[in-house]
């Protein structure tokens, strides 16, 4: 039998923000006694409405990781934190955007940033960042379309009233790339506060021709309008520029070929992406009342990327012959938010309720081209072949004297050959509810759906047309909580989500997309959550998720065939303290899933879906002033394409830390990553295009507060 109740991610995520300041701005010898456990889940303290609900009551998998941990653990990348978390694992991202497997689904756009969608494809820092969360199973109800395997949610550092404090951070890693960063949090008033986030970071690693350079600036300020009002503005400036690199190819035994770990299949001029970004935000709290709560909130982000590379598009053996394509990719993006939502408590007869109310606005512009290469002028000769040798020989591809092909001649490119130019605009409009149910003292029931309508309009340039669409989608979840104690929860959901066909990036609803309904998908899952000491406790989940994609019928182009398909697994957490000292966490997670066509299951199975994945972190505190590290991960191997005729080998790999508290106010810190100097391949974007992990390599921080 199957359970079919909800993941409440709405009650996680307006749940209050109960940590506590960040660790750039705490006392040294407080940062590293971290309780990871983190006892509630939020959107952010200015989306939540001060109606917590604890991890325990929540029928949802999630993991968290606090910006103490960020700090403690040397993370300086989504990825890392990825590595060590249960049931998701990373993808190449094609070299320059997050891309995460959320349980088998990937996704570049299910990042959120405060609880807002921040879907532009690029590196996201995290140096404001208070903590990050991390949610498995569709989340449509808060989050809107999209969120089909899981999402991931920033939230933002935010001024503090009543609060005078400066941190910083200075870190060089054994390649020679460093970064810095500061918070500083002042008082302006009785009833206000400024804190001001900023970062460098100077960009280097093990591949050949990597570089780049990253700015960030986020000043916060709030003000408490009264007793019962609280608002706050925030802007940030981002401006990120790097090497592309797309790894490298697989051979005859359908693995990446490891002779040419060090071999850059890119071009040094023509392969970087830049990105600059304006982010603005506004929220307001409000109370209305002892029952009746509010937060309004105000989003608006300006970015404009580049995105240029050459890759490996094929391989040639016998000969040791690689083939390069490429392209460069513009995007220009404005979105708009408005959102807001209420929350009331209340009884009828013997039940109690927490009733949440929202609506979402959002408005959307978003100007994408494309432009492919053609090699020596010829229209549609877009690839070339290069023997293969380090560094290939293409340096000075656009230049006038061009470079050496594989047959010897001088070939030269230009990105001249358009391929796509397309202008969208794009209207969401959204509303939820959702109740919250005591029944019992033990038992609680929730349950809700969320309306969208998703209305785009895309202007294709190339083909001088301009096509529409609309989505009016419901989706609901459900869930039911029964706690035999207070320290042990058992739960069940079920939810939904949905993806339109115009996709994560909006430009192609071409052919058929037009007329084709959006993919559905389901979650159901079952799972325990104890707290069975003050500081540790072990959850754990079995799930189900399917996806329902209507596709145009090859005997009949007038009816939809609707192909279904699903992955399934289980996984496990044990986070906390085993001893005042010893701080451990373990996290497991085991996949299964197959490819489903128009005629049926293939017996094939979906790209990088490792059937094991496993984790663990150990950090003990020596003594006062000495803690000590230790960790693993493991991921199982997998498939780099659909046809599954390349393959991305298991691997382990170990990482440690130390520090040494020079005083109350300032910390030194080793954190090495690879310790065992282990060559593996991680991830990839397609078959010829496997990325090469970084070999033992450590990172020197000072940390400190004044």
């Amino acid at each position: 039998m199957k359970f079919k109740l909800t993941n409440i991610a709405s009650a996680l995520l307006l749940s209050q923000l109960t940590l506590s300041q960040t660790a750039l701005a705490e006392d040294v010898d407080d940062i590293e006694r971290i309780v990871v456990e983190s006892k509630y889940l939020s959107i952010s303290e200015s989306n939540s409405v001060k109606s917590p609900t604890p991890i325990i009551d929540v029928p949802q998998s999630l993991s968290i990781f606090t910006a103490e941990q960020i700090t403690a653990r040397g993370i300086t990348s989504i990825g890392q934190m990825i590595d060590y978390t249960p049931g998701v694992n990373t993808s190449q991202g094609e070299g320059h955007r997050d891309s995460v497997v959320f349980r088998g689904v990937r996704s570049t756009a299910d990042f959120y940033l405060d609880g807002n969608r921040d879907d532009v494809q690029y590196y996201r820092s995290l140096y404001n960042v208070e903590q990050v969360e991390i949610l498995r199973g569709p989340n449509a109800l808060l989050f809107g379309r999209g969120g089909t395997g899981g999402v991931l949610n920033r939230v933002s550092k935010k001024a503090e009233l009543g609060q005078q404090y400066t941190g910083y951070q200075a870190s060089l890693n054994s390649f020679g790339g460093f970064n810095t960063q500061i918070d500083s949090n002042f008082e302006t008033g009785d009833d206000s506060a400024v804190r001001i986030n900023a970062m460098y970071e100077s960009l280097e690693n093990h591949r050949d021709f990597y570089d780049g350079d990253r700015y960030g600036f986020n000043p916060t300020v709030r003000f408490e309008l009264n007793e019962d009002s609280i608002l706050d503005l925030s802007y940030e400036y981002a401006n990120h520029e790097r090497f592309i690199d797309r790894g490298i190819v697989t051979g005859a035994n359908q693995k990446p070929v490891e002779a040419f770990e060090d071999i850059v299949f890119g071009d040094p001029e023509n392969n970087f992406h830049t990105l600059e970004a304006h982010v603005f935000r506004a929220t307001l709290q409000q109370t209305f009342g002892e029952h009746l709560k509010g937060n309004f909130n105000a989003f608006y982000g300006d970015y404009d990327k580049v995105y240029s590379n050459f890759y490996a598009s094929d391989f040639d053996q016998a000969n040791n012959e690689v083939e390069l394509d490429g392209y460069i990719d513009n995007t220009q993006r404005d979105s708009l938010i408005l959102s807001g939502n209420l929350v009331g408590d209340f009884k009828t007869g013997e039940f109690g309720h927490t009733l949440i109310f929202g609506a979402e606005y959002i408005k959307t512009n978003s100007d994408q081209d494309r432009f492919n290469p053609e090699f020596d002028g010829i229209a549609d000769q877009d690839t070339q072949w290069f023997a293969i040798d380090r560094p290939l020989n293409f340096s000075g591809l656009t230049g006038v004297s061009g470079a050496i092909n594989s047959t010897g001649a001088a070939t030269t490119t230009a990105f001249s050959d358009i391929n796509d130019d397309t202008h969208v605009n794009l209207s969401v409009f959204s509303f939820y509810i959702q109740d919250e149910i005591e029944i019992s003292e033990h038992l609680d029931i929730v349950i809700g759906a969320r309306f969208d309508s998703f209305d785009i309009e895309v202007f294709n340039v190339v083909a001088q047309e301009t096509r529409s669409r609309k989505d009016s989608e419901v989706s609901p979840r459900a869930g039911i909580v029964y706690k035999p104690q207070e320290n042990i929860s058992l739960y069940a959901s079920y939810s939904e989500s949905f993806l339109p066909r115009s996709g994560e990036q909006y430009a192609n609803i071409n052919g058929n997309n037009n007329q084709l309904d959006p993919d559905t998908f389901t979650n159901q899952e079952i799972g325990l959550k104890w707290d069975f000491a003050q500081d540790l406790s072990f959850t754990a989940a079995i799930f189900e998720n399917e996806q329902s994609s209507p596709q145009v019928a090859d005997s009949d182009p007038s009816t939809l065939d609707v192909i279904d398909s699903e992955i399934s697994g289980y996984e496990f957490q044990l986070k906390g303290y085993v001893t005042e000292d010893w701080s451990v966490s373990v996290n497991y997670s085991n996949l299964d899933g197959e490819i489903v066509d128009r005629n049926g299951p293939t017996g094939r199975t979906p790209r990088e879906l490792p059937e094991n994945t496993f984790s663990i972190w150990n950090a003990y505190q020596v003594n006062d002033v000495l803690a000590i590290g230790i960790g693993a991960t493991y991921q199982d191997e997998s498939f780099i394409n659909t046809s599954n005729s390349a393959i991305l080998p298991s691997y382990t790999r170990f990482d440690a830390s130390a520090s040494y508290d020079v005083s109350d106010s300032l910390r030194v810190q080793l954190n090495i990553e690879n310790l065992t100097d282990e060559l593996y391949f991680p991830n990839a974007h397609s078959t010829h295009q496997a990325t090469v992990a970084a070999p033992l390599n450590a990172m020197l921080s000072v940390i400190g507060s004044f």
